[in-house]
C-alpha cells in the first residue's frame, strides 16, 4: 500500500505543478491524433548553459480514462462477458536542448476497477491491458506506476537525431499503440536522418521491450514459462502479445542455444523524391529466429478536388532458425509434436509472404478505402510489437488477420481525418471486413463491423472523447462477440 500511495503521490503532484505552470496557455501544446500518437506543438528551445537545460524544460500533462465492455454471445467457461474501467494519466517532460543534447521522461500510472470474482482476470479481453495481469495474480495490484519514457536525444549531426534509452519507437514493425493506459515501450538505440534527400532513414537497435500491460520490460521475443521465473503465471511475464509466437518459449530457446534475450532490429526507408509516388521499406531482424521485409508503393493521382490512390505492399519472412523450434504457427501448438502438420504444408519453416492491395480516394473532408491482403499458404506472419502488417489495408480494430493462408477484404469510410490531432468536428470511421481463414489451420471466417468516432468538446479543445464499437460475426460456433471502448482524454 506504501508503494501504490507513493506512486499515486507523485503522479498527483506532478500534475497539479505542470497544470499552475499551462493554465494560461491558449494553444494546446500537444494533441493527439486518432491512431494514438502524440503531436507536440510546442517544444523547448535551446538554452546556453547547462542550468537552463532544466528551467527552460515542459511538462505535458494528461489525465485519461478507459472504459471496455465486452459481451460474447453465448458466455462459456472460457468466455466471460465483462466491464472494466481504468483511471490515470501521465506527465511527460522534456528538456530545453543544449549543445545539441535534451532529453525525456515519462511518468505513467493506471487504477484498474473491475469485479475479479465474477470477471476473472484471465478472461479479459481488451480491457486487460489497463492492468497488469501478472502482477496482479501475483500481489493482487489492480495497478501500475511506471517511468514509460526515459531518453537522451542528440543531434548534432546534420538532419539527424540520435535517441538512447526507453522510448516510443514508431516504425512499421512497432508502435507505442497507446491504446489502453500505458503505451507500449522499448530499450534501446534509434537513430533517424532525414540527410539523403527526400528520405527519410529511421533504424533501430532495441535490446528490450515494455508492453502496454507490464511494470517491467521484457525479451523482445521470447515467451515466459515455469523455468523463466517461479511466480504464478510465468507467460505472462515475458512477451505475452496476443500476436506474440507462443512456441518460442524460454525453455525451448534455451534447448536450442539461442539468446533468450536476443535484441530486435528495426529499419524504415520513406521516399518521397518522384512526385505523387511514396515508396516504403521497412525491415526486421530477430537474430537466429526470424526476420521480416517489407516493400510498399502508394501513388496519388490528383483530379481537381478529388484523388485517388492505388497502393500495394509485399511482405516476405525469412526462417533464420525459428521454424524448427516454435513451429510454422504463433500459437505455437505445433512445436514439437512429431508427424502433425495442423494444416500446414511445412510445420517446422517460418518462411512466408503477404501481398496487399488498396485504392484510397479522397474528396473534401471523407476518404473511402478498397482493402484486399492475401498471407500465403505457407507460415503466420510474426510480428508482436504491435506494429500491424495489413494496416491501412484490411486491418480494423482487434483483428489479427495474418495468419496462413488468409484472404481479408475491407471497405472503409473516414470522414474529418486530421494531421494535427484536434478534432473540433465529429471525426467518424466506419468500416467492414470479411475475412476468409484456413478452417483447417483453426481459424475461422469471420466478418467484422467497426464504427469508431473521436472529437474534441468545441468549447474544451484539449477534453477529447472517443467512442469504438466493433461487431464480430464468425463461423465459429458461440463466438460472436461485441467490443465496446469509451475514452476520454484531457491533455495540458
Amino acid at each position: 500500500m506504501k508503494k501504490k500511495s507513493t506512486q499515486i503521490s507523485l503522479l498527483v503532484s506532478a500534475l497539479i505543478i505542470s497544470t499552475s505552470l499551462y493554465s494560461a496557455d491558449e494553444i494546446s501544446k500537444r494533441t493527439l491524433k486518432t491512431n494514438y500518437q502524440e503531436v507536440y506543438n510546442e517544444k523547448p528551445g535551446s538554452v546556453e548553459n547547462f542550468r537552463d537545460m532544466f528551467l527552460d524544460g515542459k511538462f505535458y500533462g494528461r489525465l485519461r480514462s478507459n472504459t471496455f465492455y465486452y459481451a460474447w454471445e453465448k458466455e462459456t467457461a472460457t468466455q466471460d462477458s465483462h466491464l472494466i474501467t481504468a483511471l490515470g494519466g501521465s506527465v511527460v517532460y522534456k528538456s530545453a536542448t543544449y549543445s545539441n543534447f535534451d532529453f525525456t521522461a515519462g511518468l505513467y500510472y493506471t487504477q484498474a476497477f473491475f469485479d475479479d470474482n465474477s470477471d476473472p482476470v484471465n478472461l479479459l479481453k481488451a480491457g486487460k491491458d489497463v492492468l497488469s495481469r501478472f502482477d496482479n495474480t501475483n500481489t493482487g495490484s489492480k495497478s501500475m506506476g511506471v517511468l514509460g519514457q526515459a531518453y537522451i536525444s542528440y543531434k548534432g549531426i546534420p538532419k539527424t537525431e540520435l535517441l538512447v534509452g526507453r522510448q516510443l519507437v514508431e516504425t512499421f514493425y512497432t508502435k507505442s499503440n497507446d491504446t489502453k493506459m500505458i503505451p507500449n515501450t522499448f530499450d534501446g538505440i534509434v537513430i533517424e536522418t532525414k540527410i539523403i534527400p527526400d528520405t527519410t532513414v529511421k533504424l533501430g537497435y532495441l535490446a528490450e521491450q515494455k508492453l502496454r500491460d507490464h511494470t517491467e520490460s521484457h525479451s523482445a521475443l521470447m515467451y515466459g514459462d515455469s523455468n523463466s521465473t517461479s511466480s504464478n503465471n510465468p507467460a505472462w511475464s515475458e512477451n505475452d502479445d496476443t500476436a506474440m509466437h507462443k512456441g518460442f518459449t524460454y525453455t525451448r530457446l534455451k534447448a536450442a542455444g539461442v539468446d533468450t534475450e536476443a535484441p530486435l532490429i528495426v529499419g524504415d526507408l520513406h521516399n518521397n523524391s518522384v512526385e505523387n509516388l511514396k515508396i516504403d521499406v521497412s525491415f526486421y531482424a530477430v537474430p537466429e529466429l526470424v526476420s521480416e521485409m517489407m516493400a510498399e508503393a502508394n501513388y496519388k493521382i490528383k483530379m481537381g478536388d478529388f484523388s485517388i490512390a492505388p497502393g500495394v505492399r509485399y511482405i516476405k519472412q525469412f526462417d533464420n532458425g525459428g521454424g524448427d523450434i516454435g513451429g510454422a504457427t504463433y500459437s505455437g501448438t505445433l512445436a514439437g509434436i512429431s508427424g502433425q502438420s495442423g494444416g500446414y504444408k511445412n510445420a517446422n519453416s517460418l518462411d512466408s509472404q503477404m501481398l496487399a492491395a488498396r485504392l484510397v480516394g479522397n474528396y473534401a473532408n471523407y476518404k473511402l478505402n478498397l482493402g484486399y491482403s492475401q498471407v500465403f499458404d505457407e507460415a503466420d506472419l510474426i510480428t508482436p510489437w504491435r506494429g500491424f502488417p495489413t494496416a491501412g489495408y484490411t486491418r480494423s480494430m482487434a483483428r489479427y488477420n495474418w495468419m496462413a493462408n488468409t484472404k481479408s477484404y475491407r471497405v472503409e469510410v473516414v470522414r474529418n481525418a486530421n494531421k494535427k490531432g484536434v478534432y473540433t468536428d465529429l471525426f467518424v470511421q466506419m468500416s467492414i471486413l470479411h475475412t476468409d481463414a484456413d478452417e483447417a489451420k483453426g481459424y475461422f471466417d469471420e466478418n467484422y463491423y467497426y464504427v469508431g468516432f473521436a472529437q474534441n468538446i468545441p468549447s474544451f479543445k484539449d477534453l477529447q472523447w472517443r467512442l469504438r464499437l466493433g461487431y464480430n460475426d464468425t463461423k465459429k460456433v458461440d463466438a460472436d462477440n461485441l467490443d465496446g471502448r469509451f475514452e476520454l482524454n484531457y491533455l495540458f
